[in-house]
């Protein structure tokens, strides 16, 4: 070996700092109700969209408690969980776990109507569907959380005021937990008792989300005072599985107008000067505008 070659490789030093920080879970095992953070088992498309909040805890050494039911339904059941990093209370955030059951106990029959103009890439799946399998039961649900999740992360990109969705795994939504940081979940709009300036501007707020939902082609499909929350004064919209593209689905103008109509008469019984037509003469133009 030559004088320089000894050199060079007693010069030489390996720099092991790039492969320190390796994450490392923390000193506990999940109890009851727990679970590690499901974070790092999704792909990257079914993350939230970026820039994503400050509050959304990506840490692999983090829990997930489940603190309670906060809603049950006709397709699916939503939980309270508390995602956190064990002995850091910086690194804590509340959601809302939205689970969906399959077909056989599920109580949501009218699936049919959102979900013409919807396509299914995968053949296998189509099969499934069509002979009503387990694993199509199992896709079935798994659509309407993917399809939930899609909707909301092209909202909240467009700016309308839905909760963030954090992520997708299987049939689980896990969003923005709407309420306060003991657990108390906003209320529903039907559930509000307002002066009518308040109503009058809780009208508005609803009317310009629906303009959003409009200009991208889409209808709400579902829309009521029921899947409406009052959150910081401010009105958000949840529930979107069955959003509708208003071109694309044979019933997409006739669900735009029923959104319209359940609106309107809602806010007209407490005297909020409304009028469904004109809302709906108004949106079927942005829509195609």
């Amino acid at each position: 070996m030559s004088d320089h070659s000894a050199s060079s490789e007693a010069s030489f030093v390996f720099d092991a700092s790039p492969f320190e920080a390796v994450p490392v879970f923390a000193d506990v095992e999940p109890g009851v109700n727990q679970r590690w953070t499901t974070w790092p088992s999704v792909t990257p498309s079914e993350r939230g969209p970026e820039p994503r909040p400050g509050w959304v805890v990506t840490s692999a050494g983090a829990l997930d408690t489940e603190l309670g039911i906060l809603k049950t339904g006709k397709e699916a059941d939503v939980f309270l969980i508390e995602r956190a990093v064990p002995g850091d209370p910086r690194r804590r955030t509340l959601l809302a776990a939205k689970r969906y059951r399959d077909s056989d106990r599920s109580g949501f029959h009218r699936s049919a109507i959102y979900t013409e103009g919807r396509a299914t890439r995968n053949t296998r799946d189509t099969r499934a569907l069509a002979k009503k399998s387990t694993h199509g039961r199992e896709v079935a649900a798994a659509q309407w959380s993917f399809a939930e999740f899609a909707a909301l992360s092209r909202m909240h990109q467009l700016g309308a005021p839905v909760p963030y969705p954090v992520q997708v795994n299987g049939t689980e939504v896990l969003m923005e937990f709407l309420g306060d940081a003991d657990g108390a979940a906003a209320p529903r709009l039907s559930q509000v008792r307002s002066s009518h300036t308040e109503l009058t501007e809780y009208f508005s707020q609803v009317v310009d989300l629906m303009r959003v939902f409009a200009a991208a082609g889409f209808a709400h499909g579902d829309l009521s005072a029921y899947n409406l929350l009052v959150h910081e004064d401010r009105v958000r919209v949840i529930d979107l599985p069955q959003i509708v593209d208003v071109i694309a689905n044979p019933q997409g103008l006739d669900l735009l107008h029923r959104d319209c109509v359940n609106v309107c008469d809602w806010f007209a019984r407490r005297r909020v000067d409304c009028d469904a037509e004109e809302l709906f003469a108004e949106l079927v133009a942005v829509s195609f505008g």
